[in-house]
């Protein structure tokens, strides 16, 4: 029983730490929130990807946008879409071309210039996220990275990067979601003032 107590309290305080990672990133968030909340300022649209949680990171944060964080703000629904969704295009796209083009292939097809793509990788090597944020590149998008602390060829790709320091996978995205609630919450809070 002593073993799982301790692991239960090194869980928690590699959690703390690495949401605590994001204090030092204030200004970087700051940047994205501004970046978003100009993208949605011009009529353009934010996509979201990821792989396994990440992917539900991704649905999350878009359904954010869409729907309302929760703050108690009442504000019109904001132009946000995650590319992990449909079952249909992904299989296709991973049948036919492969899995690492399930995200560039849809971006190719709907993304536009001036749009923002949000890219989730712990590991910020993920093949398929990299070649959606190269797509994004070709057409003039913008990109945000989540990554992990280590240097990731995903953040040569990006405006910004929120690098989350954790020891695996789990807390990396633990830091995740909390960076993508701050900043579904600062855009709210600067489109509803």
């Amino acid at each position: 029983m002593r073993d799982l107590e301790k692991r239960i309290g090194d869980s928690i305080d590699d959690s703390l730490k690495a949401v605590e990672s994001l204090r030092e990133q204030t200004e970087t968030l700051i940047a994205i929130t501004e970046l978003a909340v100009s993208v949605i300022n011009d009529g353009k649209t934010i996509y979201f990807i990821g792989n396994g949680g990440s992917a539900a990171d991704a649905q999350h944060a878009a359904a954010e946008l869409v729907g309302r964080l929760g703050m108690g703000l009442e504000r019109k629904p904001l132009p946000a879409v995650a590319l992990t969704t449909d079952t249909s295009v992904i299989t296709a796209l991973a049948n036919d071309y492969g899995f690492d083009d399930i995200f560039s292939r849809q971006l190719s097809a709907v993304g536009k210039s001036g749009d923002l793509l949000v890219a989730i990788s712990t590991s910020g090597k993920s093949t398929n996220i990299i070649k959606a944020a190269e797509i994004a590149r070709g057409k003039q998008m913008y990109t945000v990275a989540l990554t992990g602390a280590c240097e990731s060829p995903l953040s040569k790709f990006a405006c910004y990067t929120i690098k989350v320091d954790g020891p695996n996978t789990p807390r990396i995205q633990e830091g995740h979601r909390t960076a993508l609630h701050i900043i579904c919450e600062l855009i709210e809070i600067s489109l509803v003032e």
